[in-house]
C-alpha cells in the first residue's frame, strides 16, 4: 500500500504537468480562433453567473468561479482540455519558451531565510558574482530574512522588467556584501544534463520540450561529439511533453530526409504529416533512448518515431500514453484554455492514447494500477495486458503496439527501493537540499572538481544515520522498515544533492545514473 502510495504521489506530480502543459501546437496558428463559446448575456453561463454575482448570499469571487466553470466543462470532455488561470498561463508559458526576466537563480526558504541554492551561468547575478549559499538579508535596503517568506512572494520580488535594478545584502556567515543586479532575459536550457557516460557513448537528459530544446540539444551534441561520442544514451523519462513542432524537430536529428515523423488529425483539423528534412545532426550514430511511466506526450512522440523508423532502441518501462494535441487559446485577462483540437499517430499508424472513458480519477489513478497489476516489475504482466490493441509493425517489420503508450524493446523493471513513502516525505520537504546547505557546505570546499567529488566521496552510514537525525526534527514518523529498504537510494539522493548544489546539474545525473539500473542496461547495449 505504501509503494502504491508514492507512486499515486509522483502519478499526481506527472499529471497535473501533464495536463496543463499539454501537447502544443508550437507555432500556436490557432491562437485567434474562435473558441465556439463566449461568455456573453446570450448563454446560460454567463447568466447563472450574473445572478450569482448580484443575488448570492455572500461575497464570491466570479472570476475564480467562472474559471471552475469553465474547467469542469473542459474536464468533462478528456483529461487535457482545461482552463488556466493567469498565473498557470504564464508560468507554463515561461517554461515552455525557454526563460523570463529576473536574476538567474534557484532558491530555498529554510527557517524563513531565502537560500541560494543554484546561479545560472551567464545569468545577471552570475555576472554581478552572487554565490551559492549566499542567504538573502535584505532586498533593495529593507529587511527580507525572517518577514514570514512565500515562495510566490520571492518570485514577484526578484523577477521584474528587464534592466530593472535590485540591491541585494546576502552573507554566508561573514559581514553582509551588497550586490547590484539588473534583471535581465534567463534562459531555461530543456537539456538537464549532458556528459561522457564512457569514452564512446553521450549522455543528454531531456526534460521538456520547449520552444529552445532543439537549438539546447544540437549545442550539447556539439560538446559531445568533440569529446569523442559516436553514440548517443537520450533520457527522456520523467518528460511530461512540451511543444509539437520542438518534439518533431529533435526527432528530425536523428533522421534522414523525407522519413515521416508522426501525423495528426482531428474533425476539425484535416491530417498533417511532419517529415524530417536533410539537417539532422546525429543520423548515423547509434540511438537508446531511455522512457517510463512518467514519459509523455512529446517524448511520446520522439520516442514512437524513432522506434517505428527502427533508429533507436527503446530501453525502461512503458509510457504514459498520452496522443491527444492540445491547443492554447489565450483570454485578453491572461488566463487560457488548453483544448484537445487532434490526435497525433506515429508513423506506423498507432494511437497510444490511454482510455479515458472512466473519467478524469480514474485517469488519474492509471499509473497506480499498473503497480497493483505488477506491470512495473514484469515485462510478461504488460504483454499480458488488454489494453493494447491492433498489431503494428516497424519499418523492419518488428511487432509494435497501440492504445496505451510505448512499449519499450527492452524492459527494466522499476526499483521498489525508489517508491516508499518515506523518500516521497523526505524529498517533498527539501530535507536532502536542506542537510547539504546546513551541514555539508565545508565538506564540499574540500574536493577540488566534481569529478573529485563523485569519485572519492561515499555517503558513509554515520552520513545516513545524521541525515535521519536532522530530518526527524522535520519529519516526525519515518517507517523504519522503509528507512532500511531505501538506505542505498537515499545515500544517492543525497550525494546527488551535495554534487548539484557545488557543481550543477550533470554532477547531479552522474551520481543518480551510477547506481541506475535502467541506465546501465542502455549503455549495455
Amino acid at each position: 500500500m505504501k509503494k502504491t502510495a508514492g507512486v499515486i504521489f509522483r502519478t499526481m506530480i506527472l499529471v497535473l504537468l501533464g495536463i496543463t502543459i499539454g501537447l502544443l501546437i508550437g507555432d500556436r496558428k490557432f491562437a485567434d480562433r474562435n473558441l465556439g463559446f463566449s461568455f456573453s448575456d446570450n448563454n446560460k453561463l454567463s447568466k447563472v453567473l450574473d445572478l450569482v454575482g448580484h443575488n448570492y448570499v455572500d461575497s464570491v469571487n466570479i472570476d475564480s468561479i467562472e474559471g471552475a466553470s469553465v474547467n469542469d466543462m473542459l474536464q468533462s470532455l478528456d483529461p487535457h482540455s482545461l482552463y488556466l488561470p493567469p498565473q498557470q498561463a504564464q508560468s507554463i508559458n515561461e517554461r515552455l519558451d525557454g526563460g523570463f526576466n529576473g536574476i538567474g537563480i534557484e532558491f530555498q526558504l529554510l527557517r524563513d531565510t531565502m537560500i541560494i541554492t543554484q546561479v545560472y551561468a551567464g545569468g545577471p547575478a552570475a555576472k554581478a558574482g552572487l554565490p551559492t549559499g549566499s542567504k538573502v538579508i535584505n532586498v533593495d535596503n529593507k529587511k527580507f530574512a525572517g518577514t514570514k517568506l512565500t515562495t510566490d512572494r520571492v518570485n514577484k520580488v526578484f523577477r521584474g522588467e528587464k534592466d530593472s535594478s535590485l540591491l541585494l545584502g546576502v552573507t554566508n556567515g561573514a559581514a553582509i556584501k551588497t550586490y547590484a543586479i539588473k534583471r535581465g532575459r534567463v534562459d531555461l536550457s530543456s537539456v538537464n544534463a549532458a556528459y561522457m557516460a564512457n569514452s564512446t557513448t553521450g549522455y543528454i537528459k531531456i526534460g521538456k520540450f520547449a520552444s529552445t530544446t532543439d537549438t539546447d540539444f544540437r549545442k550539447a551534441l556539439s560538446r559531445l561529439k568533440t569529446d569523442g561520442m559516436n553514440s548517443l544514451l537520450l533520457d527522456l523519462r520523467g518528460n511530461g511533453g512540451g511543444y509539437l513542432n520542438a518534439a518533431t524537430s529533435l526527432a528530425d536529428e536523428f533522421l534522414g530526409k523525407g522519413k515521416l515523423i508522426v501525423y495528426t488529425k482531428g474533425i476539425h483539423e484535416p491530417r498533417t504529416d511532419y517529415f524530417a528534412t536533410d539537417s539532422g545532426s546525429f543520423q548515423e550514430g547509434k540511438v537508446t533512448v531511455l522512457i517510463d511511466e512518467y514519459s509523455a506526450s512529446a517524448s511520446e512522440i520522439l520516442a514512437g518515431a524513432l522506434q517505428d523508423l527502427d533508429r533507436a532502441t527503446i530501453v525502461g518501462r512503458r509510457s504514459f500514453g498520452k496522443g491527444l494535441v492540445q491547443q492554447q487559446f489565450p483570454f485578453g485577462d491572461g488566463s487560457a484554455v488548453n483544448l484537445t483540437v487532434a490526435r497525433y499517430y506515429t508513423p506506423s499508424g498507432r494511437s497510444i492514447q490511454k482510455s479515458y472513458k472512466g473519467g478524469l480519477e480514474s485517469y488519474r489513478n492509471e499509473l497506480a494500477l499498473r503497480m497493483k497489476k505488477g506491470e512495473l516489475f514484469s515485462e510478461q504482466s504488460i504483454r499480458n495486458d488488454s489494453v493494447f490493441k491492433g498489431s503494428y509493425h516497424t519499418l523492419n517489420g518488428r511487432k509494435v503496439f497501440s492504445g496505451g503508450g510505448i512499449m519499450p524493446d527492452i524492459f527494466v523493471p522499476a526499483d521498489t527501493t525508489q517508491n516508499t513513502m518515506v523518500i516521497q516525505n523526505l524529498i517533498d520537504q527539501q530535507l536532502f537540499s536542506a542537510f547539504v546547505i546546513d551541514r555539508m557546505q565545508p565538506l564540499l570546499n574540500k574536493f577540488a572538481s566534481g569529478d573529485d567529488f563523485i569519485k572519492n566521496y561515499t555517503v558513509s552510514d554515520d552520513d545516513f544515520h545524521n541525515f535521519i537525525l536532522y530530518s526527524s526534527k522535520t519529519l516526525k514518523e519515518m517507517d523504519s522498515h522503509e528507512l532500511l529498504i531505501s538506505r542505498d537510494y537515499i545515500k544517492s539522493i543525497l550525494k546527488a544533492n551535495a554534487a548539484r548544489f557545488k557543481w550543477g546539474d550533470n554532477a547531479f545525473y552522474q551520481v543518480m545514473n551510477s547506481n541506475d539500473e535502467a541506465f546501465k542496461k542502455a549503455l549495455s547495449i
